[in-house]
């Protein structure tokens, strides 16, 4: 009860909190890359513009994954991050699970000047609506 009498009398001050939660959060995400739905990751690979870099565990990734994806987990993007500089010139979009990794990895890959974009909803929404996926080491 002394909570909700607190929040009352501070308001305004929980508002700001509130407020600069959201902003802060909000920031954080947009600098892993914008959200990109699936059907504009088909386009831009099918138009050879992006590559698609899958950051889950090689285990999740085996199980299945896009065709063509290229998987680097993200507790490894730091050290393999070589792997992606003849994809420079490219759109890197970023794919895991549901999206709780490819913030940081895009981060990473920002800071080194790449253009990132994360797949929206990951790899749940990606089978969500019966896209297909391939299993094993090749992609």
């Amino acid at each position: 009860m002394e909570f909700f009498v607190f929040v009352s009398e501070q308001f305004v001050l929980i508002s700001l909190l509130v407020g600069l939660i959201f902003i802060f959060a909000w920031t954080e995400r947009s600098k892993g890359g914008k959200s990109m739905s699936s059907s504009q990751l088909v386009q831009m690979m099918n138009a050879d513009e992006a590559v698609l870099v899958d950051v889950r565990p090689a285990n999740e990734y085996q199980a299945g994954h896009i065709h063509g994806a290229i998987n680097i987990p993200h507790t490894k993007i730091a050290s393999r991050m070589s792997e992606l500089e003849k994809c420079r010139s490219k759109t890197i979009v970023l794919a895991d699970n549901m999206g709780q990794h490819a913030g940081g990895a895009g981060r990473a890959l920002s800071k080194e000047g790449y253009n990132v974009r994360r797949l929206s909803g990951g790899m749940t929404e990606w089978q969500g609506q019966s896209l297909p996926v391939v299993q094993g080491d090749k992609g």
